[in-house]
C-alpha cells in the first residue's frame, strides 16, 4: 500500500482540528497527518499534541508566527519527500473539503494513473455551498482569468484541496515557488501543467466552515490576480522539460 500524507495548515482551528483528525484517521484508505501550526493562540497546537499519545501517524510541525499558506505547504511537502511519502495531499481544517472526498483523489491518481488531483469546485458547474455570490463570483471568474492569462486548461486553478505524487513535487522543488498566498495554488498548478504531468479534476463540493473564522479576504485574490502576469511573464525565461508520467496504476 502506498504510504499517503494529508498536510493541513492551521492557525486558530482549535474547533475543527480534533474532529478532522479522527474523520480522516478513520477513513478505509490508510492516511497520515501532518499539522502545520503558525502559533495558533487559541491552543490548536495543544490539541494535537494530546492527539499524538494516541495515533502514532498524527504529526505537527509548529512554526513561529503567521508565516503564508504557501510557506506551510512548502514545508509540509519537504516533510514528505524527506520520509518517503507516495502521495502528498493538501486540505483544510475546517471541513470545506470532505474528507470522505481525499480517497477519491487518491484513487485518480493511484489507480487511474495521474500525476495530481485537484478537488475541483467548477469542473460540474458551480459547487459551492454557503459562499456569498459575491465570493462565489469573484472565486469562480478568478480562475477564467488565469485560464485566460496563461492557457492553463484547469477550470478550478485556485483550488487547495489536491494530491500530488511525489515526482511532482520533486520535479517542480517548492523551494522555486514565489508565491506564499493563495496564488501559491495557481503556481503549482502551472508548473506542473508546463511540466506536462498529467493532471485531473475531480468534481467535489466544496462547502464553507461552519467553525472558527474564515482567513480568505479580498486581499488575497488581489494577490493571485496581479501575480499571474508575473508568473506568466517569468516563464517565458524558463525551460520546462516533461520527466515522469506515473505509471502505478495498483494499490501495491
Amino acid at each position: 500500500m502506498h504510504r499517503n500524507l494529508v498536510i493541513i495548515p492551521t492557525y486558530n482551528e482549535s474547533e475543527n482540528i480534533a474532529d478532522i483528525v479522527r474523520v480522516v484517521l478513520d477513513l478505509e484508505v490508510p492516511f497520515e497527518i501532518l499539522i502545520v501550526d503558525d502559533s495558533s493562540p487559541d491552543g490548536t497546537a495543544d490539541i494535537i499534541k494530546a492527539l499524538q499519545k494516541n495515533h502514532a501517524t498524527l504529526h505537527l510541525l509548529e512554526r513561529k508566527g503567521k508565516l503564508g499558506l504557501g510557506t506551510a505547504y512548502i514545508e509540509g511537502f519537504k516533510f514528505a519527500l524527506e520520509r518517503g511519502f507516495d502521495y502528498i495531499f493538501e486540505m483544510d481544517a475546517d471541513f470545506s473539503h470532505n474528507p470522505a472526498d481525499l480517497q477519491r483523489l487518491y484513487w485518480a491518481c493511484a489507480k487511474d494513473g495521474n500525476d495530481m488531483a485537484i478537488g475541483s469546485r467548477y469542473i460540474k458547474g458551480v459547487n459551492v455551498v454557503n459562499w456569498p455570490i459575491d465570493r462565489v463570483l469573484m472565486s469562480y471568474f478568478a480562475s477564467i482569468y488565469v485560464q485566460m492569462v496563461t492557457g492553463i486548461p484547469i477550470k478550478d486553478t485556485t483550488a487547495g484541496f489536491k494530491c500530488y505524487h511525489r515526482s511532482v513535487l520533486e520535479t517542480i522543488n517548492p523551494d522555486r515557488i514565489n508565491f506564499i498566498g493563495y496564488a501559491f495554488q495557481i503556481e503549482m498548478k502551472f508548473n506542473a501543467w508546463k511540466h506536462g504531468f498529467k493532471i485531473v479534476e475531480v468534481p467535489i463540493i466544496f462547502t464553507d466552515r461552519t467553525k472558527g473564522q474564515s482567513k480568505m479576504s479580498k486581499g488575497i485574490f488581489k494577490e493571485a490576480i496581479f501575480g499571474v502576469i508575473e508568473m506568466k511573464i517569468n516563464s517565458w525565461f524558463k525551460k520546462y522539460k516533461p520527466q515522469y508520467v506515473n505509471q502505478t496504476l495498483s494499490t501495491e
